[in-house]
Order: structure tokens, then sequence, then C-alpha cells
């Protein structure tokens, strides 16, 4: 099956200067700051899918940072209808969503 269109912008230099610009603003993780640790994000994550929609893949406001842990798994979940993980706090009680 051939990959969406989308799937090469991706790859240009405009997209890795977006990247950069939006990681060296929002350095910290979002969802592991919920969660009541820091830790440094490397992932530039669109908040909503845009499906090809050129508009919301350039939309800065469609962007957070994310850690490549939250990224590849919790936001996933979430993605394919599921929930994320339990979140454990910095004390070992659950926090709540």
């Amino acid at each position: 099956m051939a990959q969406p269109e989308y799937k090469s912008w991706y790859k240009t230099a405009r997209w890795q200067k977006h990247r950069a610009h939006h990681l060296a603003l929002n350095p910290l993780c979002v969802m592991c700051a919920k969660e009541g640790r820091t830790k440094a994000a490397n992932v530039a994550d669109h908040t909503r899918r845009h499906r090809g929609d050129e508009v919301l893949f350039w939309d800065p406001a469609n962007l957070q940072s994310l850690c490549y842990s939250h990224h590849n798994s919790d936001k996933q979940r979430i993605e394919n209808g599921g929930k994320a993980r339990q979140t454990i706090g910095p004390d070992g009680w659950p926090i709540s969503s």
C-alpha cells in the first residue's frame, strides 16, 4: 500500500525547522508534566489528527511537546480510541484524569 503524500512532509527541511522551533519554545513533555514529572520532549506531536489537512499540519497551535515514551504509547492508545495508561504521581498514588 502506498503511503499518503503527507508522510513526506515530515522529511522536509520546513518540517524540521517547524519542529525544532516548537521544541525550543516548549522543551518539556506535557504528559510528563501532568504526571508531576519533568522530562525533555523530543517529539512535536499534532494534538488533532491532520489526516493530510495542510492547514492543521502546519498550524503551530496544533502541536504539543511529548517525550518518545508518551508519544509512542499513551498518545497512540488515545488516537486509537483507548485510554492512556493509569498515571502514577511522584507520591506513588494514581492521578485522576
